[in-house]
């Protein structure tokens, strides 16, 4: 029996992996397992190759994915061509018989530099680019076990049985993926059945096909004797959810009392606010939870300036974005930072520069994050690791920026976004809303106060008088080029920064995970929390004794906090998903520690918990000082 089963589901984009993949999520979560599943894809609308990794744990919830997987079901001849060496010695396969006969050389949606790696590789192992040849090989020469069906066959017997054309059947295409997966694993249909029921609400007719269809790929699963045992899920009993990265930030957003959010559509931060929009009316128990208004305007520049509007008004808002749309924002962040005002951007990095690859991660923009727009002025940028951690930093980011009254940048990246997990339902009684100081109707108000470096807030539409300009300004907030005024307005602003380091507890700068005394130290930020500190676990077990820091707060940079472990060892390795390795130039620039390793990705692929492992086995015991991570289709 097995704790642990990884799984890649793969066809062509548009074909319904994305669908495959929450339904088969959804009802392993309510099966009492694990689960992990990040989903890569092209950034054309359809047709070039996609894939799902899914990773299972019985026994607690994974952080990361890893290879090889167990099983590789495949809705096309690519997805075989593309992942055939991912797929674990005595792995199992399930594959279209129809695509025996295909040769590599007529995919015409692979990429020609794929191809004719692919070519390569399969040449000097002596096979043909026909399917079939590739196919013997692994059955040969590797064990595998492979699966074969003719999909519109059973397409078709199900499209006879409900009196259905069979070119309406070609939307349960990616449902024999689903049936594969369940019938290896031998799971439960009942909690299949109400995956299938959420994501077809409503549509009764529509979760019996699927069901069926299931039912009709069992059948071949169990002819062929293709199973894989897995422990029994063992955390059945307590509530979760099934989130996205995308979708907790949502929700974090609407439980911290979001009244305004808009947008201008980009990858990856699109889905963020497409869920809310559905929510944007939520109720609970017949209570109406507050109206949230999701606005996409027509570009960057005008979701940032509204965002501002809103704020200035009185609402708790924000605007979410990624690479190319947080670059049009430069200017409105350099405003809010000019006067003060509580903006919240959520920013979801991608591979740039520029269009960069769309639909893949990176952290390139970091520095971005932290010295974007012109002038000198404070701001807060937060990170987040993983789901729990985006829940709170989402709430956070708004009590920041209202206690504080200066932007604050919620940066998290591709991987998280697009990735789903089950977590256990995150604990209210932690979360706080603090607006900060706010008066209304005062006499002789004075918007910028200089008596404090927090002047009270009054909103647009109280009976307040303010003015807001990007010039500087006097305290009511009028024009002024007085240098004594400058002096003194420069020096409010930007000495925030020493009042939010001073307030800030250390648990939300940073987290710590494995040995107290560790004698090795990872050191990284956003979604390499999960590989990071599950390879950590893994090496203890194998005797050695390592931590890892996750950087939470990136700007104000956490220097004390971070020098304090930085001191216990001298092997101190960084990790992200840059070239540069820019958390290191950051440790650097605040602290003057130079961390000389590192563990970089570049290639738009996430890293994996063996990809870490062994780099730091290649740095601690070969004594290399940069290792670039390069696995991934």
């Amino acid at each position: 029996m097995n704790d642990e089963i990884n799984i890649i589901l793969g066809g062509p984009q548009g074909g319904g992996i994305d669908t495959s993949m929450s339904v088969i999520v959804r009802g392993l979560g309510r099966s009492g397992y694990g689960v992990i599943a990040e989903r890569e894809y092209f950034s054309n609308i359809a047709g070039r190759h996609s894939y799902a990794h899914i990773r299972i744990k019985s026994s607690e919830i994974p952080l990361s994915i890893r290879y090889p997987v167990q099983l590789l079901a495949s809705l096309d001849a690519e997805t075989i061509f593309v992942h055939y060496k991912d797929v674990e010695e005595g792995g199992i396969l399930i594959y279209n018989k129809s695509d025996e006969e295909k040769k590599l050389s007529e995919i015409v949606s692979l990429e020609e530099s794929i191809r004719e790696k692919i070519s390569k590789e399969l040449e000097e192992k002596g096979i043909s680019d026909k399917v079939s040849s590739l196919l013997s090989f692994l059955e040969n020469e590797r064990k595998i076990k492979l699966v074969s069906f003719n999909y519109n066959e059973i397409l078709r017997r199900i499209a006879e049985m409900h009196k259905l054309p069979l070119s309406y059947m070609s939307r349960y295409l990616s449902s024999i993926l689903v049936g594969a997966v369940w019938s290896v694993l031998e799971l439960n249909l009942d909690d299949l059945m109400y995956s299938y029921s959420i994501q077809f609400k409503g549509r009764s007719d529509r979760v019996q096909h699927n069901i069926e269809l299931v039912k009709e790929v069992g059948k071949i699963v169990k002819t062929n004797n293709a199973h894989i045992k897995l422990e029994p899920g063992k955390l059945k009993g307590s509530k979760r959810l099934i989130v996205s990265g995308n979708d907790i930030v949502a929700i974090g957003k609407i439980v911290g009392g979001e009244r305004f959010e808009s947008y201008y559509p980009i990858t990856p931060a699109v889905d963020e606010c497409l869920l809310l929009e559905r929510l944007a009316y939520s109720k609970f128990q017949d209570n109406n939870l507050g109206n949230l208004l999701v606005l996409q305007t027509e570009d960057e520049i005008a979701a940032a300036t509204s965002a501002i509007g809103a704020a200035l008004a009185g609402v708790r808002s924000s605007t979410s974005t990624s690479g190319p749309g947080f670059d049009l924002m430069a200017e409105s962040i350099s405003f809010a930072g000019m006067n003060e005002v509580p903006l919240v951007i959520t920013f979801y990095q991608r591979a740039g520069p520029s269009t960069g690859m769309a639909t893949r991660g990176g952290q390139g923009d970091l520095f971005t994050a932290i010295f974007s727009g012109h002038g000198e002025f404070a701001r807060v940028v937060l990170s987040s690791g993983d789901h729990t951690e985006a829940f709170y930093d989402a709430i956070e980011a708004f009590n920041i920026a209202e206690k504080y009254q200066l932007p604050v940048i919620h940066l998290l990246d591709k991987f998280l976004a697009n990735t789903l997990s089950v977590i256990p339902i995150p604990e209210l009684e932690k979360v706080s809303i603090e607006r900060g100081i706010i008066v209304n109707d005062t006499k002789n108000y004075k918007r910028f106060d200089l008596s404090s470096l927090i002047s009270p807030r009054a909103f647009i539409g109280s009976n307040s008088v303010m003015w807001y300009t990007g010039d500087e300004h006097d305290e009511i907030g009028h024009i002024s080029e007085d240098p004594e005024n400058r002096k003194k307005m420069y020096e409010k602003r930007i000495k925030k920064l020493e009042l939010v380091s001073k307030e800030t507890p250390e648990d939300k700068k940073l987290s710590i995970y494995g040995s107290e005394n560790f004698d090795f130290l990872l050191l990284g930020w956003g979604s390499v929390k999960g590989a990071s500190v599950e390879a950590i676990k893994e090496l203890k077990s194998e005797g050695m004794n390592g931590a890892y820091i996750n950087v939470k707060m990136l700007w104000p940079f956490p220097s004390e906090e971070v020098k304090k472990y930085l001191k216990i060892s001298e092997d101190i390795i960084a990790i992200d998903y840059t070239y540069d390795s820019l958390i290191s130039k950051l440790v650097k620039m605040s602290s003057g520690i130079n961390i000389e390793k590192s563990i970089v990705k570049y290639n738009g692929r996430p890293i994996t918990i063996d990809e870490v492992k062994k780099s730091i086995k290649l740095i601690l015991e070969k004594r290399e000082k940069r290792v670039v991570l390069e696995h991934g289709a």
